[in-house]
């Protein structure tokens, strides 16, 4: 059995994403996908004062209809960087495991490579060696399929029959998004997995669920977080 799943590259993503990369043998991360602003390609959810606020990597103006591996970050980004780091400093550096945490999330700013795609890939990596997640990672356009027409399910299809998968694992968000019987037909088992919830201690008693990794490393020790990575349901379609 090789089960596989397909997902676009998120920047510094909630705990959910590295469940999806955990449960599978194989992760293909699209690179020839659209950008999207209000997408998760590069801004993600923090702590701040007790609440969640975006932190976003500011990129260089471009078309919105461009691959994500088209758009780079901004030109001033040595100095938004700085920023973005004394921020999330500002707002965790009393959080119980910030000493641990906070030079990963700097070696990530770090990344000399401002192409967005590179730099949100970069830091999965780093995260999922960092988490000890032996998963292989594929780029979606260096697979032998027709990227020009294929759409939806039917590229999800192509992808997995390319790398000889048996079982496509996506996020429950997708369950109205593939026909079962489609995958079947295919040879294909189809699952979903979902997160449950993961409740820890923040700084104050009122609880801000699904932030960014980040916060999960800043107030749980790796360990924790490792054991997190089996905490979710399996559901067929």
């Amino acid at each position: 059995m090789k089960r596989v799943a397909v997902m676009q590259p998120y920047f510094l993503p909630y705990i959910g994403y590295f469940q999806l990369i955990n449960a599978v043998d194989e992760f293909i991360i699209y690179d020839n996908i659209q950008f999207s602003k209000k997408g998760w390609f590069h801004r993600n959810r923090f702590l701040q004062n007790g609440k969640d606020e975006y932190f976003t990597l500011p990129l260089k103006k471009d078309s919105d209809y461009l691959d994500v591996r088209d758009r780079f970050l901004s030109e001033g980004w040595e100095s938004e960087k700085d920023k973005i780091l004394r921020k999330i400093k500002e707002n965790y550096r009393k959080a119980p495991f910030f000493e641990v945490a906070f030079p990963l999330i700097e070696e990530i700013f770090s990344f000399k490579n401002t192409n967005l795609f590179e730099f949100s890939f970069n830091s999965l990596k780093i995260l999922c060696f960092w988490l000890e997640i032996k998963t292989a990672f594929t780029i979606s356009s260096s697979l032998a399929i027709d990227h020009e027409t294929l759409r939806g399910e039917s590229k999800v299809l192509a992808l997995c029959k390319v790398i000889s998968a048996t079982h496509y694992v996506n996020p429950i968000g997708g369950l109205e998004l593939y026909n079962s019987t489609n995958f079947e037909n295919n040879n294909l088992e189809l699952s979903f997995i979902k997160s449950k919830p993961i409740v820890y201690q923040q700084f104050t008693e009122s609880f801000v669920p699904w932030l960014s990794i980040l916060d999960l490393m800043m107030f749980n020790s790796k360990d924790q977080i490792k054991l997190w990575l089996n905490e979710f349901d399996v559901i067929r379609n």
